[in-house]
């Protein structure tokens, strides 16, 4: 039941179909038409098993990242069932690693994500992640669209 999600992306706008199990399936494209230079693996590739999903990250922004927001948005069946927000990096104290990568210069890091633990009701979900070098999310430095299809519900 553990599958991997691996992919490397320079081409915009075009939808990449990262892994499916059973229970789930996962793609993404990018907001933008700007090609990136990105890599995501994610294990395991389900949802019925209640451990933590272990992600890793290697991606070149194109501006330095002194400044980052994170905005998260979910839908559910399209909809709105999440909308969260946070500075991961504002140029002091920053407890991150990607805080203070230049341009042009590769980041690579590996996280949990904690959220598999929640029962995910059977259905589509829309994801979308943006991040941005200012407060006022003007100046976008990525944005991916995650395509979730949850199979079965785990009930």
């Amino acid at each position: 039941m553990f599958g991997l999600l691996f992919c490397i992306l320079f081409t915009p706008g075009v939808s990449e179909f990262l892994c499916t199990s059973s229970d789930l399936e996962i793609s993404y494209t990018f907001c933008d038409f700007i090609a990136h230079a990105f890599m995501f693996n994610l294990t395991p590739c389900s949802i019925m098993d209640n451990s933590v999903w272990k992600a890793a990250l290697t991606w070149i922004p194109r501006s330095d990242i002194t400044f980052l927001k994170i905005v998260f948005k979910v839908w559910y069946d399209s909809a709105k069932a999440l909308h969260w927000k946070e500075v991961l990096c504002s140029g002091a104290d920053d407890k991150y690693a990607v805080c203070g990568t230049l341009k042009g210069e590769t980041i690579a890091t590996a996280f949990d994500i904690k959220g598999v633990r929640t029962k995910f009701p059977k259905g589509n979900y829309t994801i979308v992640l943006q991040g941005f070098s200012d407060d006022s999310e003007n100046n976008m430095v990525m944005c991916l669209n995650f395509t979730m299809i949850v199979k079965q519900d785990p009930f």
